[in-house]
């Protein structure tokens, strides 16, 4: 795919205005020169075009906020004064696997006073003697050559892609994510200590009612003690009254019987 059709389907229906970042990376340029990219990506600060077969940066537009650029494995060897014209404040150059030999060819970098870090690796140049020392001592603003500085400290992760505060925009991003999943999960925890306050409740209300019908039970239960009690007290009442009556009434039989029994003795004797 050419440079021109690969912009085009990375736009993906964006405004050049709109990108901050292109990578066109391993698609082909027009005879060695950059084709397609405008002026138009005003707000564009990273881009990359590894491996598109560049023999020169000439066609480069201006892009006053480009921070970072990657050339890497690309056949660049020489003409770098346009990168100091159009690329005012760029801070991160990836040079390396180019055809740069001598150090002469760097000196246009100089203009490029925000630029912090270079890489150089497997050009020809870093062959030279006192390699390290000419280039920083050519480049004063860099902080970094081929990953490490002055002192052969390794560059750290925060000296990556940068935006104009000196911030990785990508790392921002990334932060505002974290963020809100701590707030969701802080909700989450919240809801989950009100969900266990409710159980808590729900426990304590279960005790009292379960206290509440116990004592209801044993004041029916007491109260039906009483009022069996007091029924079945009655009914041994009427029991005996009616033993008594029945009694009575069989002793005034038996002496009703008796009297006739001695009327009718009586009576024989008389006759």
């Amino acid at each position: 795919m050419d440079m021109k059709k690969r912009i085009h389907l990375e736009l993906r229906n964006r405004t050049p205005s709109d990108v901050q970042e292109l990578v066109l990376d391993n698609c082909r340029s027009n005879e060695g020169k950059i084709e397609g990219l405008t002026a138009e990506f005003v707000n564009l600060k990273f881009l990359s075009l590894i491996n598109v077969g560049l023999m020169s940066v000439s066609n480069l537009p201006k892009l006053g906020k480009l921070k970072q650029l990657e050339l890497s494995d690309n056949r660049i060897s020489g003409g770098l004064d346009v990168l100091a014209e159009k690329l005012p404040n760029l801070t991160h150059l990836n040079l390396s696997g180019n055809k740069l030999k001598d150090i002469s060819t760097l000196e246009p970098l100089k203009k490029l006073e925000n630029l912090k870090s270079l890489d150089l690796f497997n050009c020809e140049v870093t062959n030279l003697n006192d390699y390290r020392e000419s280039v920083f001592k050519l480049l004063p603003q860099l902080t970094y050559l081929d990953g490490y500085d002055m002192e052969d400290r390794e560059a750290s992760d925060s000296d990556g892609e940068v935006d104009g505060d000196g911030v990785d925009y990508d790392d921002d991003e990334e932060g505002e994510d974290e963020e809100d999943d701590d707030d969701e999960d802080g909700e989450e925890e919240d809801f989950d200590e009100d969900d266990d306050d409710d159980e808590d409740d729900e426990e304590v209300d279960g005790e009292e009612d379960d206290d509440v019908s116990a004592e209801d039970e044993e004041e029916e239960v007491g109260q039906d003690g009483e009022v069996d009690g007091e029924v079945d007290d009655e009914d041994d009442d009427d029991d005996e009254e009616e033993e008594e009556g029945a009694r009575g009434e069989a002793e005034v039989a038996q002496g009703e019987k008796r009297k006739r029994e001695a009327d009718d003795e009586d009576d024989e004797d008389d006759d």
